[in-house]
C-alpha cells in the first residue's frame, strides 16, 4: 500500500497510508491527514486514487502544491518523489513499485505534453508565515494573489458573539441600576 511520509525535521517519520480513494491534506482536523503547520492551508489538496496512478490536485492552498519543485494544480505523485505543501515535504514510498528519479517531472494539467529541456525551477522555500522571501522584497514582487477573485468576508467567530452578548447584558444592567436610582431620588412624596 502506498503511503505519505514527511521528510520535514520537525515532524519527521509521520506517515500516512493512501488507503481510501480519495484523501484530503489541510491543517485543520477535519481532513484525512491533518498537518498542524502555519505554512499548510487548512484545506491544502486532495490525494485521489485513479487506477494506479496517485493524482495530488491543489484546493487553491495559499503557499502552493509542489512536485519534485514544480508547482502543480494537478499532477500525478511517483513512488520516490517529493510532494511540498508550504513549507512540509513528503515523500511518496509505494512497496513493490519502482522509484521515479527525483528530477523526473511531474505531470501537470497546465503544463505541455512534452517535458521541458531544463530542469525544473524549484521554487524557494517560504517563511512559515507564508511571507514573502527575500528575492521578492527586493524585486517588489507580489505573493501571487488572483485579483479576479471575490473576496468573502471571513465568518465572525463565536467569541465574538459572546463579547457582544457580554456587552448587551452590561448596558442593561446599567439602565436598570439607574432607573432604581431615579426611583429612589425621585421618589413618591409621603405627607
Amino acid at each position: 500500500m502506498a503511503k505519505l511520509v514527511v521528510l520535514t525535521q520537525s515532524m519527521a517519520g509521520r506517515s500516512y497510508d493512501l488507503a481510501t480513494e480519495r484523501t484530503t491534506v489541510g491543517r485543520v482536523e477535519d481532513n484525512a491527514f491533518q498537518i498542524e503547520e502555519p505554512s499548510v492551508s487548512s484545506r491544502h489538496c486532495e490525494i485521489l486514487l485513479r487506477g494506479g496512478d496517485i493524482v495530488i490536485k491543489d484546493l487553491n492552498s495559499t503557499n502552493g502544491t509542489f512536485i519534485n519543485g514544480e508547482k502543480v494544480s494537478e499532477g500525478v505523485l511517483k513512488p520516490g518523489q517529493t510532494l511540498r505543501l508550504g513549507n512540509v515535504e513528503l515523500k511518496l514510498d509505494a512497496p513493490g513499485a519502482p522509484a521515479a528519479p527525483a528530477s523526473a517531472p511531474a505531470y501537470s494539467a497546465s503544463a505541455p505534453a512534452t517535458p521541458p529541456a531544463s530542469a525544473p525551477k524549484k521554487e524557494p522555500v517560504k517563511a512559515p508565515s507564508g511571507g514573502l522571501t527575500p528575492e521578492q522584497l527586493e524585486t517588489g514582487g507580489s505573493r501571487g494573489f488572483d485579483t479576479t477573485k471575490d473576496f468573502t468576508k471571513k465568518k465572525t467567530s463565536k467569541a465574538m458573539y459572546i463579547w457582544i452578548a457580554v456587552g448587551v447584558a452590561l448596558v442593561i444592567i446599567i439602565i436598570l441600576i439607574l432607573v432604581v436610582l431615579a426611583n429612589v431620588k425621585g421618589g413618591p412624596a409621603t405627607t
